[in-house]
């Protein structure tokens, strides 16, 4: 049987590589994929991965050609893959509806947002913030594939005691903060969390993240001057996914 030579591209993180152990692949800052084949389509068609959610997880698995642990990657690097993975198997044509009108965009444009490594303490995934109502001294990391396993199984088991219960935000930040005034202790994380963040300051923090954390820039400038987010989502690889679904 002939043998055929998948074409691939490498592509460069938005951390850089820099968040992550010497020892680690991702240290390099690159990823290689391949592009896009009909077995992808297979696996975005496939109704038992959109149903428990791991579609795009299992797209990545697919088209990944670095020997790497794709759990490690932190989520703006993994938005980084996903965009590149659409762009070579779509095109960077994307279009999308928000607020009730179409919008197209081209992907390609989109750029890694600045990352100053300097913000880190001791050359690792970790930063310190001061929240600037309560003046209280946080330290965080970026959530990475293995944190949103654990924020998900969390999720759901509360769900299980409370139908009705919608604790997606806090139960982020407690996965996200690392020590409070010091304290590393996951209870005081928690218990902090839960009683003692102001809102005032739980806003200042997201911002925060947003314009510290690497990642693709996703905002965008419509034509009416509305600045909002590129969205991704199955459809991002399917624009017509919900009629085929």
């Amino acid at each position: 049987m002939a043998e055929f030579n998948f074409p691939t591209e490498v592509i460069d993180l938005p951390s850089k590589g820099l968040i992550y152990p010497k020892d680690n692949p991702l240290s390099s800052g690159k990823v290689e994929i391949k592009y896009m084949t009909a077995k992808e389509e297979d696996i975005l068609s496939n109704q038992a991965y959109i149903q428990n959610g791991t579609v795009l997880d299992k797209l990545l698995d697919s088209v990944v050609m670095s020997k790497i642990n794709l759990k490690d990657l932190v989520i703006g690097d993994k938005n980084a893959v996903l965009i590149a993975t659409r762009i070579l198997g779509y095109g960077s044509d994307y279009s999308f509806t928000i607020n009730g009108n179409q919008q197209t965009i081209d992907l390609s444009t989109l750029e890694n947002k600045p990352f100053d490594s300097s913000l880190m303490i001791d050359g690792k995934n970790e930063f310190a913030f001061t929240l600037p109502h309560s003046k209280t001294d946080i330290t965080y990391k970026l959530l990475d594939g293995h944190d949103e396993v654990k924020i998900e199984r969390e999720l759901k088991g509360l769900k299980k005691i409370n139908k009705n219960a919608s604790p997606e935000a806090t139960t982020r930040l407690k996965y996200t903060i690392t020590s409070v005034n010091g304290e590393t202790e996951t209870k005081t994380v928690r218990e902090f969390v839960d009683n003692y963040f102001l809102a005032r300051d739980a806003r200042a923090f997201r911002d925060h993240l947003k314009s510290t954390q690497p990642d693709v820039d996703l905002d965008i400038i419509l034509d009416s001057g509305e600045e909002v987010t590129v969205p991704i989502g199955l459809s991002f690889f399917w624009p017509d996914f919900g009629d085929r679904a």
